[in-house]
């Protein structure tokens, strides 16, 4: 099917201009006139040469979600009818491939789909969550509000996310460049200091010849260390992807003494916001939890909420088996009892998500607070060591030159 350009006139005498998918001209023309609409100007859109450049400017990421998922909320409160926002929408967007996907979307629903079923055939772009929601808010006649809420709930997850990465960031940033240092340091500065040293004719202390050993051995073997590295790497993405490997590893990420508070803090704001986002939205619990469960983003959580579902299946609560679990904090399982026995549990839910996103930024500051000082400790220790190492003969053959 071609893309064609149009121009036509409203019964009002409105002139509207877009672009709609269709076999032939005829086509477009008499759908144009089903939506009572009288073409003016029907043309063949010129076809772009789209190049694709691997990795660069393709992906749509969140912000580009929260933003469009924002505008369509106001322009549907306005009163615009949904057809006319994808539009819209679809005319202003730059990223080319979110562009397409929009105006595919306007086409669908202009052909008698519904939005909800018409984000479903984009399923790396609007996740399961996102489409559930907009399909309760089509069913209660509330998409605006829905569509709000999921700005909202994009919003806050960027956020979240902004922050864990942020507490990552500077550690590995400042470990990659201790070790880039020290390899440079033992491939091209300490063999000058061996070629020196041969000429000594004296022992070299301890530090040194442990200094010269690692710098022979970085030399001789490094090609098969970043190749043992990779391979590393690779057998532990491969190990991760399968159900048991995701669970141990998750679990034990969770017991780790600094990191594993920062991540069940995640999981817990992660867990609460998602389920009560879902559950305030009108969407079912079972359905929710189901949810939740694939998008918790660790199979320990994920195993709990799964868990809880089953028991809310045989007619019992969801407080207990999260309690079981030993993942979610007494206070949490308490005030979602809590929700449950009031039938508010939507509201108690985003109070703790409220709760535990202040925690996370809490634990983030504490975190970096933390880590300065142990990784400025860990750069003295390792660059300096290897330093003195390399000075410590030439101190030695001063002192004996001196006592001469």
């Amino acid at each position: 099917m071609a893309v064609f350009t149009y121009s036509g006139r409203t019964r009002t005498g409105q002139t509207i201009n877009g672009e709609m998918e269709a076999a032939s001209r005829e086509a477009v023309v008499a759908q144009l006139r089903r939506q009572q609409v009288m073409a003016t100007a029907v043309t063949p859109k010129a076809r772009e040469i789209d190049i694709k450049v691997p990795g660069l400017g393709a992906k749509v990421g969140d912000k580009d979600l929260a933003v469009v998922t924002r505008q369509l909320a106001t322009m549907i409160d306005a009163g615009l009818p949904l057809v006319q926002c994808l539009e819209i929408l679809s005319q202003q967007q730059e990223k080319k491939v979110f562009k397409k996907v929009l105006h595919d979307i306007r086409s669908a629903v202009e052909g008698g789909a519904t939005f909800s079923a018409a984000l479903k055939q984009h399923p790396k772009i609007f996740s399961t969550l996102y489409t559930n929601m907009v399909e309760a808010g089509e069913a209660g006649g509330i998409l605006d509000t829905i569509l709000n809420r999921l700005a909202a709930y994009i919003e806050k997850a960027m956020a979240l996310k902004k922050r864990v990465k942020t507490a990552m960031f500077y550690p590995s940033t400042i470990v990659t460049v201790a070790v880039v240092v020290v390899i440079f340091l033992l491939m091209y500065v300490i063999p000058t200091f061996e070629q020196l040293f041969e000429g000594f004719g004296a022992t070299l202390p301890l530090p040194t010849v442990i200094v010269l050993e690692a710098s022979r051995i970085v030399r001789a073997y490094l090609f098969f260390m970043l190749a043992a590295l990779v391979a590393a790497i690779v057998g532990f993405r491969f190990y991760y992807r399968t159900p048991g490997g995701k669970r141990t590893i998750d679990g034990l990420v969770l017991k780790l003494p600094i990191f594993g508070p920062l991540v069940r803090k995640v999981a817990v704001a992660k867990f609460t916001r998602t389920l009560g986002t879902l559950v305030s939205s009108g969407v079912a619990i079972l359905e929710g939890l189901d949810i939740t469960a694939r998008t918790a983003g660790n199979k320990v959580v994920e195993d709990a909420v799964l868990k809880a579902r089953t028991t809310i299946a045989q007619g019992k609560t969801i407080a207990e088996p999260l309690q079981a679990s030993g993942v979610f904090p007494p206070m949490v399982v308490q005030m979602i009892a809590v929700g449950e026995q009031t039938g508010a549990l939507d509201r108690m839910l985003n109070k703790i998500a409220d709760f535990y996103d202040e925690e996370v930024d809490i634990a983030v500051a504490g975190l970096t607070s933390l880590l300065e000082p142990l990784l400025v400790i860990f750069l003295g220790v390792i660059i300096g060591g290897v330093v003195i190492a390399m000075y410590l003969p030439i101190f030695k053959l001063i002192s004996v030159v001196g006592n001469k």
